[in-house]
């Protein structure tokens, strides 16, 4: 059995997964675009994780500019991850204000072609969400030296943090447009993002779990240790939840007040809401051809 295939029964139980999702007919150029820009921040190239293909897919219905810059911060992300959940570097210590870092110099470069056009609301509302991955990442670390489980309850909220966060709001520079900042801010918007990152985050769980051996922040070993159940029972579980995550983000979608709004911004929030409601299939078709977790 692969990892990926761990999320296997999801596509019977949400019928919004059911259909793989379309890849970007410019894939080739938009793995071409991540690679240059990789090699040229100083990053090493990781041809396993295949960064590309899950953009591609995610934003099949765009053009390859949106799909390369997104696919570039998930490279970043993916590297920063490595280096604080293998190397064991603490998340604060690798930015040091001076750009000697690898992931300092790339994170200057995505965030120099990704935030000129954005208004001081959306940095604002970005510059949060990277503070939030770094304090939920001082917290798993903080947990792992005191050998600390987190609860059931604790943890959707602490791994919403370590995901992130801030991937969800750069849908809207990729797609050259803005989310009104009173409506990022409603209780609908806020609903559809954190299903949409529980729902990532917790597949991610699933697909990472022999890799992550020993370590208690994942779901699947949050379950097992609090319910007292196998580690095939615990998976079940996670996964009527993951199905359950599903249709909380597609009742969050309907709930968006796109009535009330100008014609033009409602359809530029259409096209972040798709994106958004896109994403588990792509992330699914991602993981069983990813070689990142195998």
């Amino acid at each position: 059995m692969t990892p990926a295939s761990l999320l296997t029964p999801l596509v019977s139980r949400v019928p919004a997964l059911a259909a793989p999702c379309r890849m970007h007919r410019s894939v080739y150029a938009i793995e071409a675009a991540v690679i240059d820009w990789t090699r040229r921040t100083g990053l090493c190239v990781d041809r396993s994780s295949a960064c590309h293909r899950l953009a591609a897919r995610a934003f099949a219905e765009f053009d390859a500019r949106a799909a390369a810059l997104f696919a570039q911060w998930l490279t970043w992300l993916f590297h920063l991850d490595d280096l604080v959940d293998e190397a064991g570097q603490p998340y604060p210590r690798l930015f040091e204000g001076n750009g000697a870092h690898p992931l300092e110099a790339a994170f200057t470069d995505l965030w120099r072609a990704t935030s000129a056009t954005m208004s001081d609301d959306w940095r604002l509302r970005f510059a949060t969400n990277l503070q939030r991955q770094a304090d939920a990442c001082g917290v798993e670390a903080d947990n792992r030296a005191g050998g600390k489980v987190p609860t059931i309850e604790e943890y959707p909220v602490l791994r919403r943090g370590t995901a992130g966060p801030f991937l969800y709001d750069l849908v809207e520079p990729c797609l050259g447009v803005e989310v009104p900042p009173e409506l990022a801010a409603d209780e609908p918007w806020l609903a559809l993002v954190e299903a949409c990152a529980d729902v990532a985050a917790w597949c991610n769980d699933l697909v990472s779990l022999s890799k992550e051996r020993g370590d208690a922040h994942n779901f699947v070993v949050v379950v097992t240790h609090e319910l007292g159940v196998s580690e095939p029972e615990a998976a079940e579980w996670v996964l009527d939840r993951i199905a359950a995550r599903c249709a909380d983000m597609r009742a969050a979608a309907r709930r968006l007040p796109l009535d009330t709004l100008p014609p033009k911004i409602a359809r530029d929030v259409s096209k972040v809401a798709c994106a958004y409601l896109t994403a588990p299939r792509a992330h699914l078709d991602w993981a069983t051809e990813s070689e990142r977790y195998t």
